[in-house]
């Protein structure tokens, strides 16, 4: 069973993390390029904040966004 988690560490040390060593390297050059992969989860989210904002404004517009304030039914 110890060589099993081994064999994930290795996997992720020494495979799937060598991109992220890469990076980490680059940073004492370029702050900017090491920090590529977080510009880019940055503006996903960002377009995802405003494609949603987007549909919510959709929705209210056309009246289909139901506002009650009670949160359960049995506070009614």
């Amino acid at each position: 069973m110890k060589s099993f988690f081994e064999g994930i560490g290795t996997l992720f040390t020494d495979y799937l993390f060598l991109p992220y060593d890469f990076f980490r390297k680059m940073e004492i050059t370029n702050w900017w390029g090491a920090n590529i992969i977080n510009w880019i989860f940055i503006v996903i989210c960002c377009a995802a904040m405003v494609y949603w904002v987007k549909q919510l404004n959709l929705h209210k517009a056309n009246n289909e966004d139901v506002q009650d304030t009670t949160a359960h039914s049995f506070l009614k």
